[in-house]
């Protein structure tokens, strides 16, 4: 199995140390696929040569780099198919064989979308790498002004088969999931630092990815920020870049401010396999009232949500041959009522068409009349029925039809 790992390197010395020991603590370093964004001034060491399939390199001169998320869209752009995904910052140590404990933990979840992540321990690059090391769990930490939930990382008794563990949270230096997590959950460019992972959280679990952390130690990360630049740092006004750092930060900020008060379905929004809510509910965060329960704070394991069945949008659009219609039902009439039922009969949708919409269609012309309905459901509509009723309360006889909803269609056409 192929990894691909994305990693974003803004002006680091410690990139290519991080990538030679990515390798030569690897089980399988042969299927290893790196996508790097090297942003970095003249002086600055690239990335180690290898084949042009195993090392595909993003150069970004320091000045033009937009932030850590920008720079980790442009790695997923070097995707090329391979089987799992792995993003990590450019200042890593790793366990020996971390590639196989991190396969075989996604293999043991037993989620058929396991996202692995963690807070790893910390390193020191003048030292050498603490030994024994235990693998951690991340807890709620605080709101930010913005309502936006912060994290900090504390170590678990590993558990002792080693198995994964529940995570209500995420970390971007160390994320490993299937390869189609690139598609999923592309990363958003505009964010900028503070958010991104929360909303990382919250949108790969509404894709329907199971968060877990390893059970077992897979790497160290450098956290002091003291042995290279910082982006805040560069880009200043009085360094002649195109937008200062602040700029970016407060865009970004209010970005993920939006997101968390009004979530939306979209690109670089909620998936539609769980909502918004269920991840409230599963990591006991409430962001309206910027609450955390006590089990967040503490970083307890988070009892897996019941299996639910998923909710699509079914949009329908029937036609009516108007001379079919009875005379009742096109001279003045109360309403009609038009319903969807499934394959055992029971209604999963109703949207009357009122005397404004009635007035609308039966004043279109002598043509078919069209009705749309929009509405969601988990099972997919099998039968339509629009059933007019006079001026004078009386029902009059229905109309109705199979629908076959069989396939993936988003709009599907009847014509009685």
């Amino acid at each position: 199995m192929t990894i691909f790992i994305s990693i974003a390197a803004y002006r680091d010395p410690e990139l290519v140390p991080t990538i030679e020991d990515c390798l030569a603590r690897a089980r399988w370093p042969e299927r290893l696929r790196f996508g790097v964004c090297w942003q970095h001034g003249a002086d600055e060491a690239p990335p180690p040569t290898l084949d042009n399939r195993r090392m595909r390199v993003i150069d970004v001169p320091w000045e033009a780099s937009r932030g850590a998320c920008w720079a980790r869209a442009q790695c997923m752009s070097l995707y090329d198919g391979e089987d799992w995904f792995l993003q990590l910052d450019s200042h890593h140590r790793f366990a020996q064989d971390w590639d196989a404990i991190l396969i075989d933990q996604a293999q043991r979840s037993g989620s058929a979308l396991p996202l692995l992540t963690a807070y790893a321990p910390a390193y020191d690059p003048a030292i050498p790498v603490p030994a024994n090391e235990r693998p951690t769990v991340m807890r709620f930490d605080r709101f930010t002004p913005e309502g936006i939930a912060l994290c900090q990382f504390g170590p678990v008794a590993e558990k002792p088969d080693g198995a994964p563990i529940r995570a209500r949270f995420l970390s971007a230096h160390l994320l490993f999931a299937p390869g189609r997590f690139v598609a999923d959950v592309p990363y958003d460019p505009d964010l900028y630092f503070i958010g991104e992972e929360i909303s990382l959280a919250i949108r790969a679990f509404t894709h329907g990815y199971d968060l877990f952390h390893p059970g077992q130690h897979v790497a160290w990360h450098e956290y002091t920020r003291k042995h290279r630049s910082k982006h805040w740092d560069d880009h200043r006004a009085e360094r002649g870049v195109e937008t200062p750092w602040h700029a970016r930060d407060a865009a970004s900020l209010d970005k993920v401010r939006r997101f968390l008060a009004t979530p939306e379905v979209g690109r670089f929004g909620c998936g539609t396999a769980r909502s918004f809510a269920d991840y409230e509910a599963y990591s006991g965060i409430s962001f309206r009232r910027r609450h955390a329960s006590r089990e967040a704070r503490r970083g307890d394991e988070p009892e897996p949500l019941p299996a639910r069945a998923v909710t699509r949008d079914w949009t329908v659009r029937v036609s009516l041959d108007r001379a079919a219609l009875p005379d009742a039902a096109l001279r003045h009439p109360l309403f009609w009522y038009v319903g969807f039922h499934d394959r055992q009969g029971n209604e999963i949708a109703r949207d009357d068409a009122g005397r404004a919409e009635m007035h609308a269609l039966l004043n279109g012309g002598d043509g078919p009349i069209r009705i749309e309905r929009r509405f969601a459901s988990t099972c997919p509509p099998a039968r339509w029925t629009v059933w007019p009723v006079d001026r004078r309360g009386q029902w009059l006889d229905r109309i109705d039809g199979m629908i076959d909803a069989a396939g993936e269609y988003p709009v599907i056409e009847v014509t009685a």
